[in-house]
Order: structure tokens, then sequence, then C-alpha cells
């Protein structure tokens, strides 16, 4: 039986997983460097913020920014490129208004708490949530199973009860391993991810129906 539904939120819900590649593209740039489309897709991509984090110091350990102060930095970049488009993904966010008539209802992701409330506001579908997680409240990130088991405890539920939604092979791995459903979101144009361990993919979410998981 699935009683809960956890919906990851940058790639997910809101087009903006691949605007942190070009942010971090666009920064390297402006800071000197060259990087990669494949390199920033490795940094970033389906990647918790911390993990980000972890893997850009690694390629540029001489720029000894903390955390917090990478975020900052790299912030404006994201949020010119966001508002200069309109990126809700249709389908998904129609999913989770459908969802919560009977269900619970959550997101839980990667990127700042004050971020996910934006994309929360952005969607409008903060009436139909029950809670949501930001990487502050879990560690370590994807794709650890961590975010997702906080979740289904949060929830009161065991993980086997609950279906995740992800872009990402981190996050479907992230679902998998903590004992979750997970389903894929794999979108026309966007970088190709592995999908061999989720238990459904589909190019829009709003196609989704339970009797589609081997429950």
């Amino acid at each position: 039986m699935i009683n809960a539904y956890f919906f990851d939120l940058d790639g997910t819900l809101v087009d903006t997983e691949i605007l942190w590649v070009e942010a971090m593209e666009l920064l390297a740039k402006d800071r000197g460097y060259t990087l990669s489309r494949d390199l920033a897709l490795h940094m970033v991509y389906g990647i918790s913020w911390p993990g980000v984090y972890e893997r850009f110091r690694e390629h540029f350990p001489e720029l000894e920014w903390s955390m917090d102060e990478m975020g900052a930095v790299i912030g404006p970049y994201f949020y010119q490129l966001r508002d200069s488009r309109d990126v809700r993904i249709p389908g998904s966010i129609q999913l989770v208004h459908r969802l919560a008539e009977d269900h619970l209802v959550a997101v839980v992701s990667g990127s700042y708490r004050v971020d996910v409330d934006a994309g929360i506001r952005m969607t409008g579908i903060g009436p139909s949530l029950r809670f949501s997680l930001g990487h502050e409240d879990y560690s370590p990130g994807k794709p650890h199973p961590a975010c997702y088991l906080a979740a289904a405890k949060k929830a009161g539920l065991p993980p086997e009860q609950c279906v995740v939604f992800e872009d990402s092979n981190a996050g479907v791995c992230a679902a998998k391993d903590a004992g979750a459903f997970a389903v894929a979101l794999a979108r026309p144009g966007r970088p190709e991810q592995n999908f061999s361990r989720a238990d459904l993919v589909l190019d829009d979410l709003n196609k989704f129906e339970p009797s589609m998981l081997n429950v």
C-alpha cells in the first residue's frame, strides 16, 4: 500500500536543475576558469548543495569559500537565470495536486530551504503539501538515502509505503536505497541520466497512476 508521495524540487517540479549547471559555468567563467558542460553536470546535476560544494572545491581548491559563502556567490547567477523564464513544470505540479487529494505529499530537496520555499511559492503547491525538507534538514545529501529516510520518518511511515519522484540518477538511488519506490522524470531535452534502478520512467509525471507500480 502506498501512503505518501515525495517530490524532488529542482528538475522535477521546477526546471531549475539545469540552471544551477549554467550558473556554475558562468561563475567559473567570471573567475577566469574553463568549465566544460560535462564537468558542470558532474558537479551539480542531482546532487545536494553540500555535495556540489565538495565537488567544486575538489576542482578549484584555491577558491577558499565556505559552503555558505559559495552559495552567496553563485546565488545571483542562478536567480537571474530563473527569473528570466517560466521554470514551472506543469505536469508535475498537476500531479502534486491530484495525489494530495487522498495522500500525504511532501517536497524533499537538496537545495537551501530558502530556495525550496521560493520554489513552492512559485509553483503554488503549498496548500497541497504536508511538509518540505531542504538540505539543512538531513545529512549527508543525495545519493545517500538520508533525505528519504528522514521524509519517511517525518511522515510516520515505513519507506516501502512511499513513492519518490526524481529527475536524476542520484535522486533515484537515494530513493531506492531508502527502500522507497522511485519514479523518474525523463524530460526531452534534458541531460540523459541512468534510470536503470527506477521502478518507472515517464516523460511527464502527470501520466502517473499508482497502478503503474508493481505494489
